[in-house]
């Protein structure tokens, strides 16, 4: 290699079983894909179906057996994906891998604590992987470019927020002192509350201002939500339009499972390896 980094090179088992489950330009790869997501979506269904209790009574075992399968093949395929790859904890760490994992442990979990199924909206974290298996047609270059407007936005998307509780908190403290405990506003933190649902135009109505100062005051920031609503719209939409990149490749790096390459790009941008 020409930047000196030292190939590593997968025996050929390896290399084919990666090329089909992580790759999506091929025949075998994209049924892989389309039979993930058909048991992404299988489980979240039985998922549901088992919060609604006359299923639940009815189908229970069935649901449950079910589920279980669900999991055995989700942790098999877990497995195969740190098999595949040259260093299986950088795939491990990193975003995906780590949905992989968090996406089976509820099941496992319930094994040792009982009633742990406050987890169980955990494992709709595998619905995550549609973004991935979209990769098959042609959305993996917007969401790459969303991706990478997100990442800079964030520095300008905390600055704005930052600003926004300080205004809430200054807001919240105000209406306290204008309307008191006499008009429902029994302390500061109440109040802060009562500023965030206006603020952001969701306006509950448990509790509300009744003098006059107040509701000019409450006015005012139903105004300022309206402007506030767009501000972090606008940040994105502008990152969006720097992203704008050329076509990208479905292909996976097998070292380091980076995504998001150049069509043309032969080695990975992130550590060298060949592609």
């Amino acid at each position: 290699m020409d930047n000196g980094k030292k190939e590593h090179i997968l025996s050929p088992h390896r290399l084919k079983l990666h090329e089909i489950i992580f790759e999506a330009d091929t025949p075998l790869g994209k049924l892989f894909d389309i039979l993930l997501l058909v048991s992404i979506l299988t489980s979240v269904v039985v998922v549901m179906l088992e919060s609604v209790g006359s299923i639940k009574a009815e189908y229970g075992n069935f649901l449950t057996a079910a589920e279980w399968t669900f999991t055995i093949l989700f942790s098999i395929e877990y497995i195969l994906r740190l098999y595949s790859v040259v260093h299986p904890m950088m795939y491990a760490r990193s975003f995906f891998g780590i949905v992989d994992l968090v996406s089976i442990l509820p099941t496992f979990l319930s094994l040792i604590f009982p009633g742990s199924q406050y987890f169980i909206t955990i494992r709709l974290l595998r619905m995550l992987r549609i973004f991935r298996v979209l990769k098959i047609v042609q959305y993996l270059k917007e969401a790459n470019q969303l991706s990478i407007a997100l990442r800079a936005s964030k520095r300008k998307i905390f600055v704005f927020l930052f600003t926004v509780i300080i205004l809430v908190i200054i807001v919240g403290s105000l209406m306290y002192l204008i309307e008191g405990e006499e008009n429902g506003f029994t302390s500061i933190p109440l109040s802060i509350y009562w500023a965030i649902v206006t603020l952001t135009t969701v306006g509950y109505g448990n509790i509300s201002p009744q003098t006059p100062i107040g509701q000019m005051l409450a006015s005012m920031i139903m105004i300022i939500g309206y402007g506030i609503i767009a501000v972090p719209t606008g940040i994105v939409t502008s990152e969006l339009v720097k992203s704008k990149k050329g076509i990208i490749s479905t292909q996976v790096c097998r070292s380091c499972s980076a995504e998001g390459h150049d069509s043309d790009a032969k080695h990975c941008k992130y550590c060298g390896e060949a592609l």
